[in-house]
């Protein structure tokens, strides 16, 4: 609503200006004034215009305020300063629009069909999901849930490496050191995603005895690329169960896909050859014919420095990432890198190639995630997945270089506008705060308990999995909810501590920005005080309890009275000469839009999470400040009631966006 209105009058500013001066503004610029009383909106395009028209900005300033007329929303215009216009709504018409928009908003609608497409969790199919693959898989929900409420058509894409070296390390595990058939593996009954993940660190620690035993891992990824072998079916078996732990997993948050697409269908469907030989007729990929890389297939990338500051380069820097640069290894098989090319190309809809797919996972509510195969379209007519517009690859910071690879191979087939609307949504890993690693019962040193977070290594077999996190919050928050209704029944008690739980940890994961390292602290976390989800969490349920027990106290002053006061009109005298105190809170609860809009642009989920903290406390004052059981002015008293939907329904609609629900109770 503030965001229609901010730009209907930049219009008219702009109009006028071309119309008056002839002259088009490169931008109209919106800014807040610093204080209230100096207004709501400040434009400072009369410091452009002035250059253009030889005079003083403050004198361009006072003309267009003299002659604009009136501005759709607007009480007042002056001129500010040096020459700013500032422009002060009218209070009433603003807090009428805000209480019919903050209950039904307005999204926004595209003009086209074009559709965005946005990767990520992509955790390897070969054992449990830990805390560091929350963090993407969270990134990505909240920032699919944003895009889609700003008009966008998106699609949630979770890649699949079924044929990467950790799948390979498992298939070892289970053939050379367990000894298992397929048949023995499939009647494995434990949480075979936990089973997995000791596997997988012995598996490490058998590597390390020997040269010899270490290449049973190519010669394994090798035989899984190839297909059609005992191998390859194990590893087929062991990612897909896997596959299924893991939406188990992101499901308790809340967390959808859309498609799976597996990278053995890109090597089966030969996505791969067609890449392989379009980077072969640009010369974008040479073949090394001697040194260290003899007979691999190599990237033109340029230096390395573009990829990592040069003044913090080294050349040890430079020579680690040399093997990024290789697309096929000398004995044929396709990296990471390579089949990401591929999978690149087809996203964008430029490979002239494409999946099967059968539905492989339904959601409790109906909604199916497909998985992609290369047998044939199975069960369903044939869907429409991929030609996406734009694209965006959540992928943690460690891989940035292997994305501007990626980047690069794009530019190399000339394919730069694709390139410049591909985005790598990079993040910083998740470690452990060292009080939590106690409350896991992790054994630290001395020197861990002094440091500020301690990083966890699952291929060590230490971290944290997901699903062991989220159950220990949900007990956590289960006893402070006992703690507090102790009379409600268990199954209402521990639905309220999964929501609880559930706003904890996502908050927590978005409440940083993306560059930050975060140190996870359960305590932290849960608090009801502080920047959590709790908190805000619990302004909502503040809010609704206001509106219980004022009806109660006062049963003509029930919502749907409050409601028709305000549309009537019979507020509006009060709401014209609204107190300056109240007005900045009706401002602050109208910038969700805006905050949404700054999210996506930044590609920053962070905006969000701090706006809603930050109206969360200011209606905390609020309701600490006003006592609008007692208020004995019945208009006054539908205003502080009105004011306060509005910010409920603010709050709400916002946690919705970062996937976080309201408990009746906390």
């Amino acid at each position: 609503m503030l965001i229609g209105l901010t730009d209907e009058i930049k219009q008219r500013f702009g109009s006028y200006v071309q119309k008056h001066y002839g002259h088009s503004l490169t931008q109209v610029i919106a800014e807040q004034p610093p204080k209230v009383e100096l207004g709501d909106l400040a434009f400072p395009f009369c410091f452009e215009l002035a250059k253009v028209v030889m005079k003083a900005p403050r004198q361009v300033a006072a003309e267009i305020v003299g002659h604009i007329g009136a501005l759709p929303g607007v009480n007042k215009v002056h001129v500010a300063g040096p020459g700013y216009i500032n422009v002060f709504f009218r209070r009433d018409v603003f807090f009428r629009q805000l209480f019919l928009s903050a209950k039904s908003p307005n999204q926004a609608e595209r003009a086209s069909n074009e559709k965005t497409i946005l990767e990520h969790t992509n955790i390897n199919p070969n054992k449990a999901a830990h805390i560091g693959h929350l963090r993407n898989a969270v990134l990505g929900d909240t920032f699919a849930r944003l895009l889609r409420f700003g008009g966008e058509q998106v699609e949630v894409q979770n890649y699949i490496d079924d044929t990467g070296v950790q799948v390979a390390d498992v298939v070892v595990g289970f053939q050379h050191l367990e000894k298992k058939t397929l048949a023995e593996v499939q009647a494995i009954n434990d949480k075979f995603d936990y089973y997995c993940w000791d596997l997988y660190a012995r598996v490490s620690a058998f590597y390390e005895q020997s040269t010899d035993k270490a290449e049973l891992r190519s010669d394994t990824l090798k035989l899984i690329e190839e297909g059609n072998n005992e191998a390859a079916e194990l590893a087929r078996y062991v990612s897909h169960r896997i596959v299924q732990c893991h939406l188990s997993t992101m499901g308790r948050l809340g967390i959808e896909y859309d498609l799976l697409p597996k990278e053995s269908d890109i090597l089966h469907l030969k996505f791969w050859n067609y890449a392989f030989e379009l980077l072969q007729e640009h010369g974008a990929i040479h073949l090394e014919t001697s040194g260290k890389n003899l007979g691999c297939w190599i990237m033109r990338v340029g230096d390395r420095s573009s990829a990592r500051d040069a003044k913090t380069s080294k050349a040890s820097d430079l020579s680690e990432h040399d093997e990024d640069k290789i697309i096929v290894r000398s004995n044929g098989t396709v990296t990471y890198v390579g089949k990401d090319i591929a999978y690149q190309l087809w996203k964008l809809g430029l490979l002239g190639l494409d999946f099967f797919y059968h539905p492989f996972y339904r959601y409790p509510h109906g909604h199916v995630a497909y998985m992609t195969n290369s047998e044939g379209n199975q069960g369903v007519e044939k869907p429409s997945f991929g030609r996406g517009t734009r694209v965006y690859n959540v992928i943690d910071s460690r891989q940035s270089y292997l994305q501007n690879i990626v980047i690069a191979g794009l530019r190399a087939l000339g394919f730069d506008a694709q390139a410049k609307r591909s985005t790598h949504f990079s993040y910083e890993m998740v470690a452990l705060s060292p009080r939590c690693c106690e409350d896991l019962g992790i054994q630290l040193s001395d020197e861990d308990r002094q440091r500020p977070y301690v990083e966890v290594s699952g291929r060590k077999g230490l971290g944290v999995k997901a699903d062991d996190l989220i159950d220990s919050l949900i007990e956590r928050s289960l006893q402070e909810v006992t703690s507090r209704h102790a009379d409600l029944p268990d199954a209402e008690t521990r639905q309220i501590a999964i929501v609880i739980a559930v706003s904890a940890l996502r908050y927590f994961l978005l409440k940083y920005t993306r560059n930050s390292v975060i140190a996870f602290d359960f305590r932290e976390a849960l608090s009801f005080e502080g920047e959590t989800g709790p908190y805000v969490q619990y302004a909502v349920v503040r809010a609704k309890n206001i509106f219980r027990k004022v009806e109660a106290a006062d049963p003509g002053c029930r919502e749907a009275d409050v409601q028709q006061a305000i549309l009537e009109g019979k507020a509006d005298a009060f709401l014209k000469n609204l107190d300056d105190e109240l007005w900045k809170l009706v401002y602050l609860a109208a910038q969700l839009e805006s905050n949404v809009r700054l999210s996506i642009l930044t590609a920053e989920p962070a905006a969000v999470a701090k706006y809603l903290f930050t109206l969360a406390q200011a209606f905390n004052n609020f309701y600490h400040k006003h006592r609008i059981i007692a208020e004995p002015d019945p208009i006054r008293k539908r205003v502080l009631l009105a004011l306060t939907r509005i910010i409920r329904d603010q709050l709400e609609q916002g946690l919705g966006l970062l996937g976080i629900q309201i408990p009746d109770k906390m």
